[in-house]
């Protein structure tokens, strides 16, 4: 067997190996600025990937903006889902949605519209039952935009 320095390649395959933790850190990127978000995570840990967010990247007038939220199933016994929380980073009134679970649900899929005052990020938080929280998160563009009036 020939002892050969390692390549280039080998030590960033090596250094991707330690990544798992970063989509974590990454996250914080990714929060929107909305004290109500920040308030509401209080520092927890948030997991990111099985939330999902979907809404237009360009919406030509902000006063309907369709949005979907799904989580992804199985939910494991005692850490299904309670609530999601949909927040706003420019919107009068930052959390702009809450949907209750009082009870377990196999399949979690919410289509809405929202108003949105401006181009920004707006973020997803689901909260499960064990205390465990997941955000997803997107930017959109708007052209015209809404919520002028407070609203």
């Amino acid at each position: 067997m020939i002892d050969r320095p390692s390549s280039p390649r080998r030590r960033v395959l090596l250094a991707a190996a330690a990544l798992p933790l970063l989509p974590i850190e990454a996250l914080a990127e990714d929060e929107p600025e909305v004290a109500a978000f920040k308030a509401f995570v209080a520092g927890r840990r948030v997991g990111i990937g099985r939330l999902k967010l979907d809404i237009p990247r360009i919406a030509d007038n902000g006063n309907v903006v369709p949005v979907k939220i799904q989580m992804t199933a199985p939910f494991a016994a005692g850490a299904e889902v309670r609530s999601i929380h949909l927040f706003s980073e420019k919107n009068p009134v930052a959390q702009m949605a809450v949907f209750h679970f009082p009870v377990a649900v196999s399949r979690v899929e919410i289509e809405s519209r929202v108003r949105l005052a401006g181009s920004q990020r707006v973020a997803a938080l689901a909260t499960l039952a064990d205390g465990s929280l997941h955000s997803a998160t997107a930017d959109i563009v708007v052209t015209v935009s809404a919520c002028l009036d407070g609203s």
